[in-house]
């Protein structure tokens, strides 16, 4: 998904505002992401890598764990506070910034740059140069994001709930499509664009979540259009999401995620 420019910055700095709640309410990426990520990369422990966007450590947890050390580059300064709590004793240290604006120390490089959930918050002119800069030779740059897939005889609520979206004017734009998993377009094309890295692994992940009424507005409150929506559209449309799902006989939506991993190599 590419991001207008002149909607980027405002967007982006609306994450802060659900840092109190960003960690639970965000969907765990599946363990097999990271080892593949690992695996490819070549990654060994005591590594250093770079986050970009780490919000509040969802994926720096799991390779934290894992016994990298990790910097991270966080915009919102509740979120950067919320990880440093997230992340006490595992080795990490969280940068208050804008990625943009960031400068590694003289000498320093990274076995890896990574961004979950991140990366098309980043200016695109500069995101693949900037990552090039901060990797040591054959080091790797890797993204993907967390985003809805509708398999064959999914849960139909989010078809029927576009109503509501559409009713309050935040219906989806011409021609969006509801992609199935293993359907989410990559980047290859681009980041072979830049000239700056070769592809060298794309891999479609997929899982499933179930929300109560509770559970799913919170979530819906940790994605940057829902924040900014004006209030009474933010009260329209969950009134009528508890509606719905107040008469479902489990009382919950069943949500499928989707990522594509994307690994390339800096090219020297």
């Amino acid at each position: 998904m590419t991001i207008p420019d002149d909607h980027r910055e405002r967007l982006r700095q609306t994450f802060n505002q659900a840092a109190g709640f960003y960690h639970r309410a965000r969907p765990d990426y599946p363990s097999e992401l990271f080892d593949d990520l690992i695996a490819v990369a070549g990654l060994a422990p005591g590594d250093r890598l770079l986050e970009i966007g780490c919000a509040t450590g969802k994926a720096t947890l799991p390779l934290a764990r894992r016994g990298f050390r990790i910097t991270c580059i966080e915009l919102g300064p509740d979120l950067a506070d919320t990880a440093r709590r997230n992340l006490g004793g595992l080795g990490t240290d969280i940068i208050e910034d804008r990625f943009e604006d960031w400068q590694p120390a003289p000498g320093e490089q990274f076995s890896l740059v990574f961004a979950a959930t991140a990366w098309n918050w980043i200016d695109p002119a500069r995101r693949y140069a900037l990552a090039w800069r901060a990797l040591r030779p054959g080091g790797h740059l890797a993204f993907w994001n967390a985003l809805h897939v509708l398999p064959d005889g999914g849960d139909p609520s989010f078809r029927e709930i576009q109503d509501i979206y559409d009713e309050i004017g935040e219906g989806l734009p011409p021609g969006s499509t509801w992609p199935r998993p293993g359907e989410l377009a990559d980047q290859a094309a681009e980041i072979e664009a830049s000239g700056l890295f070769n592809v060298v692994h794309i891999r479609h992940f997929d899982w499933e979540q179930v929300y109560d009424a509770d559970s799913y507005i919170e979530l819906l409150n940790t994605f940057s259009g829902h924040i900014a929506m004006e209030d009474w559209k933010r009260e329209r449309l969950y009134s009528e999401i508890r509606l719905r799902l107040g008469q479902r006989p489990d009382n919950a939506v069943q949500r499928h995620w989707g990522a594509v991993l994307h690994i390339a190599r800096r090219r020297d």
